[in-house]
C-alpha cells in the first residue's frame, strides 16, 4: 500500500509573508527552516510519496497574476528537485474562500483521483500545514495531521488546547521540520494493527505490535491454544492482544480457524510494504526429545508444507488436527509460505517446539535493516 504526505506550501514549506499572504516576488520567497534537509531524511526512506496541495486564492486573476506566481514557485521547486526532493503531483486550488468551493481545502475536490485508488494507505498517510484546515483535511480523507509552524505563541497555544486532539487526527505539533522527520522515522518503524473480525461463530480482537516488547494479554477460551500464542508472542519479541469469545459449546474449529486468519492479517497490515524487513526467517528449534524445524517468506503468496504427526486426538481442550489448520488459515491471511517439519515421541513437545521456532523464524523475517529501506524483492512488489 502507498503512503502519501499531503504537503501545503506557504507556510508549511516555504515562509508566508505576513503583509499580504502571498508569495508573488522572489524577495517574498524564503524556505521554512532545516525543511530541505528533513524533506531529504524522510525521501531517503522511500515510505512517502510527496504531494503538494495549496490554496492560492485568486490565481490567474488581477488579486495574484500567474506572471507574478509563477516565477517563485517554479524556482521553489527546482530548488527541492536539486536536492533530491520531487513532488508526484503540485495540486493548487485557485478560487477564493468566499466562492466555497469544492476543490479549496479543506474540501477534498483536489484529492478525488486519490480518495478512489485502492492502493493508498490514507491510514498511515499524513496531511502536513500550518492551519487547522489543514487538519480538517486529514480528518475528511481518513489520514493524519501534523501541524507545524514558525510561530512560537501558535505552536505552544496549539499544544495547550486539548481539545484539537479529540476534533481531529493530530499527532504532532511542532516548530521544527527535523522533528517531523524523526516522528516520521519513528512511525514508520513502530509497526502495529488492529484487526475485529466478528461472524455468527466467533467475535475476535487482536492488536498486534511488531516492535513493542510489553506483556501479551491472551483469551481464547481454550488453555493450550493460549499457551502457544503466549510462546509466539515472547519468542518472536512481539506484543500481542488477543480476545476471542467463540462457539465452544460446539467444538474448538471456529475459534482456532478464525483466530488464525485475524492474527495473519494483523500481520499483514503490521509489515505494511514490507519495505526494509528480512522477509525471510528460518529457526530449528529442540525441546527435550522433540525437534521442529520451521521456515517462513512473507512473499505475498500463501503456500503451508506440514510435515508432522500426533498420537493423541487433543492437548487440553485443542484438537491436534486444528494445528496443522491453524498454521495454514495464519499462511492464508498473512499471505506467506510457512514449512513446518516436526519430529519426537511427546506431542506436547512436538507442538510447543513448533510454535516457539515459528515465532524465531517470524522474528528473523519481519526485522527490519535500518541502512536498507528498499523492497526485499526484484519485482517491486510483495
Amino acid at each position: 500500500m502507498r503512503k502519501i504526505l499531503f504537503l501545503d506550501r506557504d507556510g508549511t514549506l516555504i515562509v508566508e509573508p505576513t503583509h499580504d499572504f502571498q508569495v508573488d516576488a522572489f524577495e517574498d520567497l524564503a524556505f521554512l527552516p532545516k525543511v530541505i534537509q528533513a524533506l531529504q531524511k524522510i525521501t531517503s526512506q522511500e515510505t512517502y510519496e510527496l504531494v503538494m496541495v495549496t490554496n492560492q486564492d485568486g490565481l490567474g486573476t488581477a488579486s495574484l497574476p500567474e506572471a507574478a506566481f509563477y516565477p517563485p514557485h517554479n524556482f521553489m521547486l527546482q530548488t527541492f528537485e536539486s536536492e533530491g526532493i520531487t513532488f508526484k503531483e503540485v495540486l493548487i486550488d485557485r478560487t477564493f474562500e468566499h466562492e466555497n468551493a469544492p476543490t479549496r481545502k479543506p474540501a477534498t475536490g483536489l484529492l478525488t483521483h486519490y480518495l478512489e485508488d485502492t492502493t493508498i494507505d490514507f491510514a498511515n498517510s499524513y496531511v502536513i500545514g500550518d492551519r487547522l484546515s489543514d487538519a480538517t483535511l486529514a480528518k475528511n480523507i481518513g489520514a493524519q495531521a501534523i501541524l507545524i509552524s514558525v510561530d512560537n505563541d501558535k505552536v505552544q497555544a496549539w499544544q495547550q488546547d486539548t481539545s484539537l486532539k479529540t476534533q481531529y487526527p493530530i499527532v504532532c505539533i511542532t516548530n521544527s521540520w527535523l522533528e517531523i522527520a524523526d516522528f516520521l522515522q519513528k512511525s514508520t518503524t513502530h509497526r502495529q494493527a488492529m484487526v475485529q473480525r466478528q461472524t455468527y461463530e466467533t467475535q475476535i480482537e487482536i492488536t498486534l505490535q511488531l516492535d513493542r516488547k510489553e506483556d501479551s494479554q491472551i483469551k481464547t477460551g481454550i488453555g493450550f491454544f493460549d499457551h502457544m500464542l503466549a510462546q509466539l508472542a515472547k519468542h518472536a519479541q512481539n506484543t500481542l492482544q488477543v480476545n476471542v469469545q467463540g462457539d465452544l459449546h460446539i467444538d474448538a474449529h471456529h475459534t482456532i480457524e478464525d483466530t488464525a486468519l485475524a492474527l495473519g492479517q494483523a500481520y499483514r497490515e503490521a509489515l505494511r510494504d514490507k519495505r526494509g524487513i528480512s522477509r525471510y526467517g528460518h529457526f530449528t528449534l529442540p525441546m527435550d526429545e522433540a525437534l521442529a524445524q520451521v521456515a517462513i517468506d512473507f512473499s505475498g503468496r500463501p503456500y503451508l508444507v506440514w510435515e508432522a504427526t500426533f498420537k493423541r486426538e487433543k492437548i487440553g481442550a485443542m484438537p491436534t488436527e486444528m494445528f496443522e489448520h491453524f498454521f495454514k488459515s495464519f499462511s492464508d491471511a498473512a499471505l506467506c509460505n510457512i514449512y513446518v517439519k516436526a519430529q519426537g515421541n511427546n506431542d506436547h513437545h512436538q507442538i510447543e517446539a513448533i510454535f516457539k521456532a515459528f515465532a524465531r523464524a517470524v522474528r528473523m523475517a519481519i526485522k527490519v535493516d535500518s541502512t536498507d529501506h528498499s523492497l526485499p524483492t526484484t519485482k517491486g512488489v510483495l
